[in-house]
C-alpha cells in the first residue's frame, strides 16, 4: 500500500497516520485498510499539517518519535487548530512519561508499541466516532444560533466583537474569496500567522497544501536549496534531487513569515517566482511552473524598508496587491476580558486542569495594563494561571504602567463591562441594559462617553 493510497471509510473521516518509518506505515495502512478505513500515510509531520483544520473530518494518529517536528509538537499544533480534533499518540515501549505527558497536553489516547493491529483500528473508530458527533454537534448548533463561528475558520481563529476585529474579519471574508497575495502587517504577537491561515482555509485553495516559511529561522547555508529544491550534484551532498518548499505547496498557498528579514540577495530570486509563478532548482535549468497563493508577513513598515533600501521595492509591489493590518490589544482593550478567558480555558484544558474563576475586578485590571507582546503576551499570562502561579511578579515584568488611579480603573472596567454584555446579547441594547440594571439613557450615555457603538456587536458579522 502506497503512502498515498486511501480506501473506502462507509461515511468516517480519514485516518490520518504519521510514522517515519516506512514498514510501520506500511502495516499500519493495512490493517486500517483491511477495516474499510480511508488512510492517509505520512512519514513525517509537514505532510500531514496541510490536512488539519477545524473541518478536518478526521482522526490524527502519530508515532511520537520522529526527527524534524515530534509527534509531541505535532499534536499541539494540530490541538491548536482545532482542541477538538482526536489525537492518538503511538510510544515506544517503556515511554510511559510521553504517553502521561501527551494525555496531560489533549491526546485522545495512546498506544503503546508493539500494538496488535485489532488494538489500532479499535481505538480509531473509537476517536471517528467521537470526530463524527462533534462535527454533527457543531453543525446543530450553528444552525441553532447562527453562530459563523462553527464553519467560518476566520472567526474560529480570530476572535474579538471589538470594532477593529469585526472590521478586520470582513476584510479578511473578502479577500479570501479572491487569489490575490496579501501582505500581513503588525506588531509582533498580534495574530499574524493566525490571519495567514484564515485566509487560506476560508479560500478556494483551503483543500491544498499550506506551508509557512519563517524566513528569519532558514539556515543560511541552505536556504536556498530549502526554496528552491536542487538537483543531483547541485552542491556538495546533494546525492539526490529534493523538491523546494515552492513545490511542496502546489497548489496551496505559500506563507512568507517575517520576509523583513529575507536576505537583498534572496528578494531578487523570490521577485521572479513571485512575478512568474515559476521556479527553477539548483544545479537546474528548467523552469517548473507553480499554481501559489503568496501571504507574507512583516512586523516592520515595509514600505519604510523600500525607502531605505533594506527591502526590494519591485517585490514589495508584487506582495501587497493586498494589506491586511493587525490590530494591537490597545486599539481593542475591550476584547481583552473574553480573550484572556478564551486563553485561559484552553490553558487548563491543555494542563489538565480546571478553569479559575476570575473576577471583574481582576478582569478589569488584565484590561487596564498595557501589552507591549500582544496576544502573545497575554496567552503566556493565561498559561501562567492555569498552572496556578501568579499572573506576573508585578508590572515592570509584563512591561506594563503603574496602576492607574482608581477613577481610571474604573471607567476601564465600566467599559469592558458594557462591551462584553453587548457582545453576549448580539449588540441588543434592551438585553444589555436589562442585564446591567440601567435605564436606557443611562446606557446611552455611557456607551457615548466610551465610545461603544451596538452595531459592533451584532451577531451577523
Amino acid at each position: 500500500m502506497s503512502d498515498h493510497a486511501t480506501t473506502a471509510g462507509h461515511g468516517l473521516g480519514p485516518v490520518l497516520f504519521v510514522d517515519d518509518e516506512e514498514d510501520l506505515r506500511a502495516a499500519a495502512g493495512q490493517a486500517l485498510a483491511l477495516d474499510d478505513l480511508e488512510t492517509r500515510l505520512c512519514a513525517g509531520a509537514a505532510e500531514a499539517l496541510p490536512h488539519l483544520s477545524t473541518t478536518f473530518p478526521g482522526v490524527l494518529v502519530t508515532d511520537i518519535r520522529m526527527p524534524g517536528m515530534d509527534g509531541i509538537a505535532l499534536m499541539n499544533e494540530a490541538l491548536a487548530r482545532d482542541p477538538d480534533l482526536p489525537v492518538i499518540v503511538v510510544t515506544g515501549h517503556g515511554d510511559v512519561d510521553l504517553a502521561v505527558r501527551s494525555m496531560r497536553q489533549g491526546a485522545y489516547d495512546f498506544i503503546e508499541k508493539p500494538y496488535a493491529p485489532a488494538r489500532l483500528v479499535e481505538t480509531v473508530r473509537r476517536a471517528l466516532d467521537k470526530r463524527r458527533l462533534t462535527l454533527e454537534n457543531r453543525a446543530l448548533r450553528a444552525a441553532a444560533s447562527g453562530d459563523a463561528e462553527a464553519d467560518d475558520p476566520i472567526a474560529a481563529r480570530l476572535h474579538g466583537q471589538s470594532a477593529p476585529m469585526r472590521a478586520l474579519r470582513r476584510h479578511l471574508r473578502a479577500v479570501a474569496a479572491t487569489d490575490a497575495d496579501v501582505l500581513i502587517e503588525g506588531p509582533t504577537g498580534t495574530g499574524k500567522e493566525l490571519a495567514a491561515r484564515a485566509l487560506h482555509e476560508a479560500g478556494n485553495r483551503a483543500e491544498r497544501p499550506f506551508v509557512q516559511i519563517n524566513c528569519a529561522a532558514l539556515p543560511a547555508d541552505l536556504i536556498e536549496s530549502e526554496l528552491f529544491g536542487h538537483e543531483s550534484g547541485a552542491f556538495p551532498g546533494a546525492t539526490r534531487p529534493r523538491y523546494g518548499k515552492f513545490e511542496h505547496a502546489r497548489g496551496g498557498t505559500v506563507f512568507l513569515d517575517e520576509i523583513d528579514s529575507l536576505p537583498l540577495a534572496l528578494q531578487a530570486k523570490l521577485l521572479h517566482v513571485v512575478q512568474n509563478r515559476e521556479v527553477t532548482r539548483l544545479g537546474s535549468n528548467e523552469a517548473v511552473p507553480l499554481d501559489l497563493r503568496f501571504i507574507a508577513a512583516s512586523k516592520r513598515d515595509l514600505g519604510a524598508a523600500a525607502t531605505e533600501g533594506s527591502f526590494r521595492a519591485d517585490l514589495l509591489y508584487r506582495l501587497n496587491v493586498v494589506t491586511v493590518r493587525m490590530p494591537g490589544l490597545d486599539a481593542r482593550r475591550e476584547d481583552i476580558p473574553l480573550l484572556f478567558l478564551r486563553l485561559l480555558t484552553d490553558a487548563c484544558r491543555r494542563a489538565g486542569r480546571p478553569v479559575p474563576e476570575v473576577s471583574g475586578d481582576a478582569l478589569s485590571d488584565i484590561a487596564a495594563r498595557d501589552w507591549p507582546g500582544h496576544v502573545r503576551e497575554l496567552r503566556n499570562a493565561a498559561e501562567r494561571v492555569a498552572l496556578g502561579l501568579d499572573i506576573d511578579d508585578g508590572p515592570e515584568a509584563l512591561g506594563g504602567p503603574a496602576p492607574r488611579a482608581l477613577s481610571d480603573r474604573m471607567a476601564a472596567h465600566e467599559k469592558t463591562l458594557i462591551a462584553a454584555t453587548l457582545a453576549a446579547h448580539g449588540g441588543s441594547v434592551k438585553a444589555t441594559y436589562e442585564a446591567l440594571g440601567l435605564s436606557r439613557k443611562a446606557l446611552y450615555e455611557k456607551m457615548q462617553r466610551h465610545g461603544l457603538d451596538r452595531s459592533d456587536y451584532r451577531s451577523d458579522d
